[in-house]
């Protein structure tokens, strides 16, 4: 079972689940999107871990933590992550992140190259067709659709749980971030990684992405949506542990 730690973090809280594997040469973070928490990373966590160190976060504001009384930009979070990996002790990790945790982690990346080797964007945010609240609103709303009960119905707890003032908060920054932009100031390795039936990050929009930065790879898994981590996590390791190998350490 992972160890639980709650940390403070210029007032704002964050929860680290985590499972230390003795011998492990990879440690991976993963990150999750906005209005959701560690429940749709759960699956894809306990499979790396038979294997790895995992650590899974909960952001400030969600997964039931309380939301700061700022709204914490897309950096201002990476920053507080890069704290929480240095006060834990992680070392050097592979950041992996879904929809709007592909941002943070991009970010987490940029800026602190000596805490990130390899980054995976599941899912990469925001499609260029979706930068308005009402195209990201059809674009959730096609993919809960696709999803299958088990995905929608965790979604839907954990927006509970966020609120809608909180998400309302966050959505801006998740808009007006360019991660097309940021991944070009990566030095280490990316992989976009998208589900083949992802409405939220088209197949144009992610060849675009991993197009832009300067060591990257695309792989999509077929029939699955958005949160593919959740659905096919036994896939999604497999895709990543081939990269993080293939791109060397």
């Amino acid at each position: 079972m992972p160890t639980l730690r709650l940390l403070d973090v210029d007032g704002r809280t964050y929860r680290v689940f985590a499972s230390r594997r003795a011998g492990a040469k990879t440690a991976f973070v993963l990150i999750h999107g906005i209005g959701i928490s560690h429940r749709l990373f759960s699956r894809l966590h306990r499979v790396l871990g038979e294997r790895h160190t995992v650590y899974t976060l909960d952001l400030p504001g969600f997964g039931g933590l309380p939301a700061p009384r700022d709204a914490p930009d897309v950096s201002d979070i990476a920053a507080g992550i890069a704290s929480v990996l240095e006060r834990i002790g992680t070392g050097p990790v592979v950041a992996v992140g879904n929809s709007m945790g592909t941002q943070w982690a991009v970010e987490l990346g940029v800026r602190r190259p000596d805490l990130v080797t390899h980054v995976v964007a599941i899912g990469p945010v925001a499609d260029e067709r979706h930068r308005s609240p009402l195209a990201q609103a059809i674009a959730l709303g096609s993919d809960t659709l696709r999803e299958p009960p088990s995905a929608n119905m965790r979604v839907l707890t954990e927006y509970t749980r966020a609120g809608p003032r909180w998400y309302l908060r966050q959505l801006p920054h998740m808009l007006d971030y360019r991660i097309e932009d940021r991944v070009t100031e990566l030095a280490q390795p990316l992989l976009v990684l998208r589900g083949g039936r992802d409405p939220i990050a088209g197949r144009q929009w992610c060849v675009r992405v991993r197009a832009r930065a300067r060591r990257s790879r695309l792989i999509e898994v077929p029939r699955h949506a958005h949160l593919v981590q959740h659905t096919a996590p036994h896939t999604v390791a497999s895709a990543i542990e081939w990269f993080v190998r293939d791109t060397g350490a």
